[in-house]
Parts: structure tokens; C-alpha cells; sequence
């Protein structure tokens, strides 16, 4: 374990990402994290959960791979300037997350439409799996002319960059591809704050829904030596072709 931290690894369960394949992780709980690790957790391949801070260890397989795009470098690509322009109506707010019930009703819907049932709907867990946060947190909410809120997106701030932990949206306002849009203005919201970098999860080769992280250029993957590297040598180094 990187960094000389204590972890513990998880029972081997279904893969959320990848069919027919096992997935181990292990990790551990914190309820204050500074800054400065959380950066150094996040270059080790870790990611959070509420409290828990989680590392993928699959045996034999590697396709999940940490992604980070600069935010001074990042040019939307022609389809993502589309998808702006769609939502220009939307309104946003920056602000610290608070769970609420028109949130937690967005997130209902959102899972029930958009996941397999292995999610809880429940408002505590929701509370504990996005809103307890052991770092600084800030939540971006996204409303309709008629001030309808479409979309929330939370993310961590370390000094050197913002993580998106989670976004979720209303499953009726699908044609606005929202997930690509709370993307580009992650990414502009940490140019803004003077951040170096973005951390948009994990990405997973062979996962359709993780295609459109791939389209986030230019952007770096963490090789399983500790080493970023720009996408498609990334790519090559874990033996995967690059996309056309």
C-alpha cells in the first residue's frame, strides 16, 4: 500500500463495470482527511465514498484506470461545445453540499431509472455515501428555466485539483446529455479556482458508460507503475487499443 496506510480488502463481489468479471477492492475509513493526502491517495489510484477511501485490486484484470484532465489545457471538442450550447438555459450554483428533499427525490429517480436496484434509495445512506464528506466539498446544482433542479453534482477540492465524486440527474432530461455537461463545467470551476487538475473517476475499458471520459482531451491515465501518462499511452501500456 502506497503511502503507508493501513487497509483492509473487501470480500470479492460482482464487477458494477465490467460483466462476468470479479472485482476486489480494499480501503479504509477516515473521518478527516487533509488536503494534501487526499492529492496523494487520489495519484495512488484511490477514490472516495463517504468516509471510506477505495482502491481497486482485481486479480488479473486492470482495465480500471484513474483519469485526470488539465483544466488549463482542456478544449471542449466540437460534440461537447453542442452539448453547452444545449444547456445554456440551465442555471448554476456553486455552493457546500446540503441534502434536501427535492435532492434526495432527484436521486430516487435518478437510481430507479438508471441502475440495477444494488443502490439504496434510502435517505440516511444517501446522507452517508455522498453528503459526509472528511474533506472540503463543494456541490453544483443545475435548474431549468422554471428554476426544476435537473441536475446535482458533488465534488471534493484538494490544493492541486477537484474530484468529481458523484453526479446525478433527472432521468427525463436525457437528451441534454447532462453527465458530458457537468463534465466541461467541473472542468471550467477548477480553471477558476486556480486548480491544476481534474479527477473525473475512474475510467474502465470496455465500459460503455465510461466512454464519455475518454472524449475529455488532452488527459492523463495512471499506469499500475504510479505513472501518469497522456491517454493513449496510457493505452498502450495496458495493452488497449486506442479509440479511432
Amino acid at each position: 500500500m502506497p503511502l503507508g496506510i493501513p487497509v483492509v480488502t473487501a470480500p470479492p463481489h460482482e464487477c458494477p463495470y465490467l460483466p462476468g468479471r470479479i472485482s476486489v477492492s480494499r480501503g479504509f475509513r477516515c473521518e478527516k482527511m487533509p488536503g494534501g493526502l487526499y492529492q496523494a491517495l487520489m495519484d495512488a489510484g484511490f477514490r472516495r465514498s463517504g468516509d471510506v477511501f477505495y482502491q481497486n485490486v482485481c486479480p488479473g484484470c486492470r482495465a480500471c484506470a484513474a483519469l485526470r484532465v488539465p483544466c488549463v489545457g482542456f478544449e471542449p471538442r466540437k460534440s461537447q461545445r453542442r452539448v453547452r450550447r444545449r444547456n445554456a438555459d440551465l442555471t448554476l450554483t456553486v455552493a457546500r453540499p446540503a441534502l434536501s428533499d427535492e435532492k434526495h427525490d432527484l436521486y430516487v429517480r435518478y437510481l430507479t431509472a438508471r441502475h440495477d436496484g444494488t443502490m439504496s434509495t434510502d435517505r440516511e445512506q444517501l446522507q452517508e455515501f455522498l453528503y459526509r464528506s472528511p474533506g472540503e466539498t463543494l456541490e453544483v446544482c443545475y435548474r431549468n428555466p422554471t428554476g426544476r433542479l435537473v441536475g446535482v453534482g458533488v465534488c471534493d477540492l484538494t490544493p492541486r485539483a477537484l474530484s468529481s465524486v458523484y453526479f446525478y440527474f433527472a432521468p427525463d432530461q436525457a437528451r441534454r446529455s447532462l453527465g458530458i455537461f457537468s463534465a466541461t463545467v467541473e472542468i471550467d470551476l477548477g480553471r477558476r479556482l486556480g486548480l491544476a487538475w481534474y479527477y473525473p473517476g475512474f475510467w474502465v475499458a470496455g465500459c460503455h458508460k465510461m466512454e464519455y471520459k475518454a472524449s475529455l482531451r488532452p488527459s492523463e491515465l495512471l499506469g499500475t507503475d504510479g505513472r501518469w501518462r497522456p491517454f493513449d499511452a496510457g493505452l498502450k501500456v495496458r495493452g488497449v487499443s486506442p479509440e479511432p
